[in-house]
């Protein structure tokens, strides 16, 4: 029997407790806490008719109150959700849809079109449902899919202890299922209590997907809390200004790109948020400047979250330490925190020794929060959990207090001239530049020195600046061997949905047939 607290308990106590308060809003139309139990209730004994404890079902949607659904409603039925990325194209969905082996697929009406396209691909595919209406002769309706509600007994007889199955963002190679289990999220969720606690019928804003760990689990730590989700099914730079000052947003979850738009909307200095109390960020590297002026615009506490889909929150940047940063320690910003409670880190060099404080090495992680492993790869599994610990891939040092300073990808580290050099370190530095909104280096074949920092900027709106302006504003910043030879400027930089830089998609034209000395 599992003995953890799975992910719809705590979602069921506050519907029992308040079943009129708010739930969620969406479309500004609210859904009280008694009406998404019922609806919770019904999709599980859909599930429970069409799947055995275990099995997958996917979903694929923009955000929406149906999908963050699911995800309590698989728990109580015990199936695996399989929350798919609606921006891959077709056959990259046809890869995940078969590799999990889906039997059920809930799709939104602007994506049955592709579903149909991988009809008699997916191999266990035995049922196709639109979420939310009406559908056509070969789907199944919405109002007909849902069953009767759910006996709980039933549930408790079908306990499973996978909770769900996010494929990672596959920056390099196939996307791998990263299956996450019923005690590793409420171990995170009870971390999050300790290091930032929600309050009762407070405000979350979620505009990040729900088909990453970042907007679910936030929107499952304010359920948990008995807190209502104010969702939106994209990001809308100008509207989220808009909700955070007018809503009475209590928290929002921004990844750093969203950020950056929202501090370049017009007249966000003339607003108030006079009830945001609480910013928490993370997914990618955020820059001093960039921090320092979101701190300015909406006088609230922050929290940083570091991790990855495999292992969720192995440190924290605590509000204690953004305000010790404001306060004469700005060095903390560069960093993204301490263990969270039962988590571990530790820097290694290549040999797999522990290396000192101060040394920069890859970063290792674990936790009650680790997946179980890949789904079906049982030698990539092995490779990502060597000893119990979580090689995340990231280089990185600890300084003597235990704070973790990320310093890159290990695969995006620049061999010149046999110096390292961290992308990161020159991106930090362009960035401060008044007419950098964004920048991302990479290496580029040399000649003279097997590698060279090309960069990439985005300009602000309204900005011209030379590239040998650009390039001389790194001379008194950077080590010669660090300085970018070249600077392109682009319109947007590639990136994931988490918000991560696609750096490959950058490579790619320049090292065409050729072999990188880092992979």
């Amino acid at each position: 029997m599992v003995e953890a607290i799975r992910a719809h308990d705590p979602f069921d106590y506050w519907a029992r407790l308040q079943p009129d308060a708010e739930f969620a809003v969406m479309h500004h139309r609210a859904q009280t806490y008694g009406q998404a139990l019922s609806m919770v209730d019904r999709m599980a004994g859909a599930l429970a008719r069409d799947l055995e404890p275990g099995q997958r079902v996917a979903i694929l949607s923009r955000n929406s109150v149906e999908m963050l659904l699911l995800y309590y409603a698989a728990s109580k039925a015990g199936v695996v959700p399989v929350p798919l990325n609606y921006r891959l194209a077709t056959p990259e969905l046809e890869y995940i849809l078969d590799d999990c082996m889906a039997a059920v697929v809930l799709a939104a009406p602007d994506y049955t079109a592709q579903i149909d396209q991988l009809r008699g691909r997916i191999r266990a595919l035995r049922r196709a449902v639109v979420v939310g209406q009406a559908a056509e002769s070969n789907w199944v309706s919405w109002d007909g899919w849902l069953a009767d509600p759910i006996d709980e007994r039933v549930a408790t007889a079908r306990r499973h202890d996978e909770v769900m199955q996010i494929y990672t963002s596959g920056t390099t190679g196939r996307p791998k299922g990263a299956v996450l289990t019923q005690s590793g999220l409420s171990n995170l969720l009870h971390q999050w209590r300790i290091c930032f606690p929600f309050n009762p019928n407070r405000r979350l804003l979620v505009v990040a997907p729900l088909y990453h760990v970042g907007g679910t689990f936030h929107s499952m730590h304010a359920i948990g809390h008995g807190g209502s989700v104010y969702l939106y099914a994209d990001f809308d730079a100008a509207e989220t200004v808009r909700a955070l000052d007018e809503e009475q947003i209590d928290t929002a979850f921004l990844v750093p790109a969203m950020i950056q738009s929202c501090l370049d909307v017009e007249g966000i200095e003339r607003r108030s948020f006079a009830s945001f109390r609480l910013l928490s960020y993370g997914a990618s590297p955020i820059s001093e400047a960039t921090l320092r002026r979101a701190l300015d615009v909406w006088h609230c506490d922050f929290v940083q979250a570091f991790g990855m889909t495999e292992c969720p929150c192995i440190t924290y940047l605590s509000p204690a330490d953004h305000r010790r940063a404001l306060a004469g320690q700005p060095q903390l910003l560069e960093s993204t925190g301490r263990p969270g409670p039962g988590s571990d880190v530790k820097i290694v060099g290549e040999d797999g020794q522990e290396l000192p404080s101060g040394q920069v090495g890859e970063i290792l992680g674990r936790g009650p929060q680790l997946m179980r492993g890949y789904w079906q790869l049982p030698e990539s599994t092995a490779a990502a959990l060597a000893g119990g610990w979580m090689h995340t891939g990231d280089a990185g040092c600890m300084d003597a207090e235990g704070y973790l300073f990320v310093k890159d990808r290990i695969k995006d580290m620049i061999v010149s001239g046999a110096e390292n050099i961290y992308p990161r370190e020159i991106e930090d530095v362009l960035t401060t530049h008044p007419s950098v909104a964004e920048a991302a280096v990479i290496g580029v074949p040399s000649e003279k020195w097997g590698e060279s920092p090309l960069a990439f900027v985005v300009l602000k709106p309204g900005s011209e600046v030379e590239v040998d302006e650009l390039i001389d504003f790194c001379r008194d910043k950077l080590a010669g061997y660090k300085r970018p030879r070249a600077v392109e400027v682009i319109s947007e930089i590639p990136r994931n949905p988490s918000g991560k830089i696609l750096k490959r998609v950058l490579r790619e034209p320049y090292w065409h047939g050729r072999k990188r000395s880092v992979s």
